[in-house]
């Protein structure tokens, strides 16, 4: 009997539009026709993202790409993916990524995404963050190694850079800043850094094939309603017609970047970037201060009636914040691969916003 294919995201027409825009981009998708791609961290938001991305690229444009999504929690997994487990292009693998991860046949390319990414639990859980980030990392590494991959990317984060020059308009890859190393909420950007180091390790030393992507902060469509992350936050306060509640004075800086825009950069790092290196992902056009982008919100949703308030805590510790920084990350390196963010900070509000009321209408209807 034939397996029906359904659509990838029957119950969020926001994000299936993303998905169905990936698969008809610039992207050079067809270097990965017939191939076998693994993703680690399949659960997560950008990992479950390019799961599905692939397997729309099957379905519209019959790339038959295996897909390997590697993930934690299986009942995650299920309400992520639903239907879509029962496609035979999809193998969902579960396990702990801090373990060696034995699969049988050949596998082409790495996505590795698998990470603590939960601010508090930086600060709580400082030794898993790092644990997580070096042993995932040497886990794949050596997979890919064993392998012999055609390319590996790893998922790093704008972090990694610490507190920049306040001077400079642009971060490029090589503007690394300053990490007080004695604080615990540091063992994420720090852990992130080491396992850089090792990526670039294994490529020079066992010729693997790994690129590094430096994502800054990512959101759009597909966002969980629940998602505890300041952009999430906001989002519902804006939905629920509440204030804006700030507990710091919001001036640190940083750029944005759609999810969307956010897996095409991936995919082209996979199938064009060079070995060794690392690129930034981000909208240029997006640098914006905590604070200001509160207040665009509620000058864009002015019919919610909400404003921004100041409810600054003495003790912000306990938050797991970053340190205030300032970074617009300079996206050149990766433009020159033939990418580039389509998508600014207001439609990126408005398509998650839209996304998570298709969310909170299907549990309605549920």
């Amino acid at each position: 009997m034939k397996i029906k294919r359904n659509i990838e995201s029957p119950n969020d027409y926001v994000l299936q539009e993303d998905l169905n825009h990936i698969a008809y981009s610039n992207v050079p998708i067809n270097e990965l026709e017939n191939s076998t791609v693994l993703i680690t961290g399949a659960t997560g938001l950008i990992g479950s993202q390019i799961v599905k991305a692939l397997a729309c690229c099957n379905r519209l444009l019959n790339t038959k790409i295996r897909i390997i999504g590697f993930a934690r929690n299986e009942e995650k997994a299920k309400s992520i993916f639903g239907d879509m487990l029962s496609n035979p292009d999809i193998q969902l693998v579960y396990g702990d990524i801090k373990k060696p991860l034995k699969l049988i046949g050949n596998i082409d390319y790495i996505v590795h995404g698998a990470s603590i990414t939960g601010s508090k639990d930086f600060v709580t859980y400082p030794v898993e963050t790092i644990n997580t980030a070096l042993e995932g990392t040497r886990n794949m590494l050596e997979l890919a190694k064993e392998k012999r991959v055609k390319s590996i990317v790893y998922l790093s984060s704008l972090e990694i850079y610490g507190t920049t020059n306040p001077l400079l308009n642009k971060v490029t890859e090589k503007d690394y800043g300053f990490i007080d190393i004695i604080n615990p909420r540091s063992s994420y950007s720090e852990s992130k850094r080491m396992a850089e180091c090792l990526c670039s390790a294994y490529s020079h030393e066992f010729s693997v094939p790994v690129k590094i992507a430096r994502l800054t902060q990512t959101f759009g469509a597909g966002v969980n309603y629940n998602d505890n992350r300041v952009f999430a936050q906001f989002a519902r306060s804006v939905m629920e017609k509440k204030d804006i509640v700030l507990h710091t004075m919001g001036e640190t800086v940083r750029s944005y970047c759609y999810i969307r825009d956010a897996i095409t950069a991936l995919l082209f790092i996979l199938i064009k970037g060079e070995n060794g290196r690392a690129y930034n992902i981000a909208n240029m056009e997006t640098a914006i201060s905590i604070k200001d982008m509160a207040e665009m919100l509620t000058n864009e949703f002015v019919e919610t009636g909400i404003k921004v308030v100041m409810d600054v805590s003495e003790d912000v510790s306990e938050f797991g914040y970053n340190p205030t920084v300032k970074i617009n990350l300079d996206t050149s390196r990766l433009q020159q691969l033939g990418w580039k963010a389509e998508i600014g900070l207001k439609e990126m509000y408005r398509r998650m916003i839209e996304s998570m009321i298709n969310q909170r209408n299907t549990v309605v209807n549920e």
